[in-house]
């Protein structure tokens, strides 16, 4: 049986996977991906949450999307060639040195990368949150084969929006305030 709990900011990482610019045409629904990372992203940076940013094989894939690079200067960066990050060397040692245990999970493809990547976290004992509407593939059936895969194995299934949402906690605070001009 999998553990309860609710997703705390305080206790979040935001891990951005393979985001990149030569990649996202070929993936459905990449404006509304883009949107959410952004908008997550946004989140993270009122929050204080540590941001780690994959880029698979950048020579031919390019780099991450400007958008997030810019709104993200301070993200780490880890480079990849293994479909799963957590093969690279240092990637679960990164993960490690930020204390979390809630890895809030985007990018694509839902059904290489970010599904390999989440099953090594899972079985490195971090809690997986998956946000269905910030994870793509080029097949949308590939996506929600990945999708129930990873719930099978344990992850949590959520949206950008309901993140957020664990993140604030309280309507009555001035954060609040800013949030809701994110989710506008």
């Amino acid at each position: 049986m999998s553990r309860v709990f609710n997703i705390d900011a305080s206790q979040s990482v935001l891990l951005v996977i393979d985001l990149q610019s030569k990649l996202a045409p070929a993936i459905e629904c990449f404006p509304t991906i883009l949107s959410c990372t952004l908008q997550l992203a946004q989140t993270s940076l009122i929050y204080g949450i540590p941001v780690l940013i994959t880029e698979q094989y950048k020579k031919g894939l390019g780099g991450t999307q400007d958008e997030i690079k810019a709104l993200l200067p301070k993200a780490t960066y880890f480079d990849k060639t293994h479909f799963s990050a957590c093969a690279e060397p240092g990637f679960l040692a990164s993960m490690k040195q930020f204390a979390r245990p809630q890895i809030i999970v985007v990018g694509t493809e839902a059904h290489v990368c970010v599904l390999q990547t989440c099953l090594d976290l899972l079985q490195s004992g971090f809690d997986v949150i998956v946000i269905a509407d910030a994870i793509g593939s080029r097949n949308e059936k590939h996506k929600q084969i990945a999708i129930e895969q990873l719930q099978q194995a344990g992850a949590i299934i959520s949206c950008a929006e309901t993140v957020i949402f664990q993140w604030v906690k309280n309507s009555a605070t001035t954060t609040f305030k800013e949030i809701l001009s994110i989710i506008k």
